[in-house]
């Protein structure tokens, strides 16, 4: 190719991407027809779950498979037996061929391994066979997956168990079906290896303290649940000139460009009308979703160009995080049919809002009364206060945790950008559940208390102690800068990154309200008069853990200079980098908690958990590191030098015929610009690769992450501010990578 015509593939590319036609894509069978079917009808044909149970299972087992969640009790071999003989005549008449166990391993991915159900009999005939032992466990090689130094090559057993509280469903491929299971993954001596082990561990521990807590309120119900739904945003582009960006490739964000003279400054994108390209593509996206049972509510524009969003109607927790990471599948799967691109990456464009996964959560009855719902008489509205008092507690003892929880590299250049919450972990109530939070813990709970002056007198509930108003879930506004606020009937944790997986999340902040809980049950049976806890306890109970918390209340702008410096009065912390945040994971106390709830019972999985998240920052920041390096020594660079020289060129022989040298000041001072910048660029590719040959050195523990973190990334930062600088100038014809406006814009 004409190096004086480096961008002939780009221009290609963008010639692809505006002649894209939305394919046509034969129906499927089990597609939602309107004239047929309804989207109700066809939810969860792909899914293995309770309906499709009860057609195959003795009742016993389904109710046995119901309460499993909550119990744990062990399934007996014949139980699986019945369970295996059921589901593989289910996936083999839907025309699945293999069978596979679906886990979740510590790479915020999913991995999977899979085996056929052909198979021999005495005779030698060959039969399709898959029994309860084949259901309960299978053993991959485990030395090949991310363990923090628990498991070595020689050392390669590890198993996968039947999570038995998700569905079995059928994965489709154009050629054939596969039944997955949902599986957990642990070592040969039982520590968990996953995500999905210590979730659900959580999830029973919650569900202990909550029931105690209930029962002290004179409300016994048999379980509590752990509600979900996780808000995916995700960026959409064009495959073509995603194939010409190697950093998106390999570190799934762009580690130069310039930004586009138009971005999201216009607020035009957020909720407008969807492109019709990737409307099309997120409704075959939605079409699968719907047929394994994944309950796929909404749609819409996100801030940014090029940028969406879809969220599930709530359910458990455990269905919650294997449905996400089926969304995420799905989105990269069907998206490639299209002829795009799925981006998760928390910040894969420079000066544009990243990619969150904004996590809600609440906790449920048996019955289904969700507790953080504020009721309409008296008893329920203590309850509600007992649960939310528990929520910030969690929040307030253990903020370093839950900061820690959301700790994936690419949270880094997110949070706290003016598009996420800090990295400050604080609690946003709103107007009216802070009024009486200020009432209660001031002890002056009546009307005529000034801190009530925006109630309604009509909404006050007189419980002769105290009178507390009436808490709608509309009385509280929604503050998208807090990394946790309250909306309405649930908790939102905003501070989740769009790559990762939301079963950490969800397990530390459990374990902390579990502790919570504990806590609190603990100071109430004290309280306690044989038994029985009177309205004056629990809201004696509930006041001094309100003003035990009262630091990580703030309703204001988290965005703010004020807050920060406002926040390290209070003494909250503040770990703005990964391997800051992950340090809490090497304290005694953390181990401490994690061993009471059984949640990280062996010795060394927390620290294993630590040493992983710790390999993976240097990894994927080394990537980053090194991409950048290679893309301005071998697009940037050369680009540079070419537009200098043919400069030199253009201005060497306009000086022939021009009788002033003034009349080419300009083009002067365009020149040395250009030059000085290209010197610069290559002094500051050199300091780049001086400091990637120290980070390596450092090998994959905290020394490394915490120069990485300190150091690597700014030498990062001043050579793209260089580079961008010079893409700003360069000829286009010379500038081989698809820039900021062609990847956002053409689709």
């Amino acid at each position: 190719m004409n190096a004086s015509f480096r961008a002939y593939p780009r221009y290609q590319a963008l010639a692809t991407a505006q002649q894209r036609r939305i394919p046509k894509l034969p129906k499927q069978k089990n597609f939602p027809d309107s004239s047929k079917n309804t989207v109700s009808e066809s939810f969860g044909c792909d899914a293995f779950n309770y309906t499709q149970m009860a057609k195959m299972l003795p009742a016993s087992d389904v109710q046995f498979l119901k309460q499993y969640p909550f119990t744990g009790k062990n399934i007996s071999l014949e139980m699986a037996n019945r369970v295996a003989l059921a589901v593989k005549q289910w996936a083999v008449e839907k025309g699945a061929t293999h069978y596979t166990h679906w886990f979740q391993p510590q790479t915020e991915s999913t991995a999977e391994k899979h085996d056929s159900f052909l198979d021999f009999n005495e005779e030698g005939t060959p039969i399709e066979n898959f029994n309860g032992n084949l259901l309960i466990c299978q053993e991959p090689d485990a030395s090949s997956f991310p363990s923090g130094g628990r498991r070595t090559t020689f050392e390669a057993r590890g198993y996968t168990l039947w999570d038995a509280s998700s569905f079995m469903f059928l994965s489709n491929t154009k050629n054939g079906k596969t039944l997955t299971i949902p599986s957990l993954f642990i070592s040969y001596y039982g520590e968990s290896l996953d995500n999905k082990t210590p979730l659900l561990r959580s999830i029973r521990a919650l569900n202990s303290e909550a029931t105690n807590a209930l029962k002290l309120l004179g409300e016994p119900t048999s379980h509590v649940t752990v509600n979900c739904g996780p808000e995916q945003e995700f960026f959409v582009i064009d495959s073509a000139l995603y194939g010409l960006r190697p950093d998106l490739q390999l570190a799934g964000k762009t580690v130069v460009g310039a930004a586009s003279k138009r971005g999201q400054q216009l607020d035009d994108h957020y909720f407008g009308t969807m492109n019709s390209r990737v409307i099309s593509m997120i409704m075959e996206v939605e079409s699968e979703l719907v047929k394994l049972g994944v309950p796929i509510k909404t749609r819409h524009n996100e801030v940014a160009p090029s940028q969406y969003e879809m969220a599930p109607i709530f359910e458990s927790a455990n269905l919650a995080a294997d449905h996400n990471r089926l969304l995420m599948a799905v989105l990269k799967k069907v998206s490639k049919k299209h002829n795009l691109t799925v981006l998760f990456h928390e910040k894969p464009f420079d000066g544009l809002n990243g990619n969150g996964k904004h996590l809600n959560w609440s906790i449920a009855t048996s019955e289904g009364v969700n507790l953080l719902s504020p009721g309409k008489n008296p008893q329920n509205n203590i309850r509600f206060l007992y649960f939310l008092t528990a929520t910030l507690k969690a929040v307030h003892d253990h903020g370093d945790l839950l900061r820690a929880s959301v700790a994936v590299p690419g949270n880094d250049f997110r949070m706290g950008a003016n598009e996420a919450p800090p990295a400050i972990m604080s609690v946003f109530l709103g107007d009216t559940l802070s009024e009486v939070v200020n009432s209660l813990t001031s002890g002056t709970t009546t009307t005529q208390d000034p801190s009530y002056s925006n109630i309604k007198d009509s909404d006050i509930i007189n419980l002769n102690l105290a009178k507390i108003p009436v808490i709608n879930k509309d009385n509280t506004d929604r503050n998208r800068t807090s990394p946790f606020a309250f909306t309405g009937n649930k908790f939102e944790f905003r501070a989740l990154g769009g790559s990762q997986s939301i079963s950490t999340p969800i397990t530390y902040l459990n374990t902390c309200v579990a502790n919570a809980l504990e806590s609190m049950n603990k100071q109430l049976e004290a309280l306690s008069e044989n038994g029985s806890c009177s309205q004056s306890a629990i809201l004696s109970v509930i006041a001094r853990n309100l003003v035990h918390s009262k630091n990580i209340h703030f309703d204001g702008d988290s965005y703010s200079e004020e807050w920060t410096k406002e926040a390290e009065t209070r003494g909250l912390p503040h770990h703005k980098t990964t391997p800051e945040a992950l340090e809490v994971l090497t304290q005694p106390d953390t181990l401490k908690l994690f061993k009471k709830f059984g949640v990280m019972s062996h010795g060394e999985e927390l620290s294993a958990r630590y040493t992983v998240s710790m390999e993976r920052y240097v990894m994927l920041r080394l990537i980053e590191l090194e991409t950048a390096h290679e893309l301005l020594m071998t697009h940037v660079y050369p680009a540079a030098t070419q537009y200098v020289y043919q400069l030199s060129r253009a201005l060497s022989k306009t000086l022939k015929f021009m009788d002033s040298k003034e009349a080419l000041e300009a083009q002067r001072k365009h020149h040395a610009l250009c030059a000085s910048l290209t010197n610069d660029l290559a002094e500051k590719m050199a300091t780049l690769e001086q400091s990637i040959q120290k980070a390596q050195s450092l090998g994959h523990g905290k020394e490394a992450g915490n120069y990485i973190a300190s150091e690597a990334i700014k030498t990062l930062d001043e050579a793209r501010k260089t580079s961008d600088a010079l893409e700003n100038l360069i000829d286009d014809a010379l500038w081989s990578l698809p820039r900021y406006r062609e990847i956002l814009f053409v689709n």
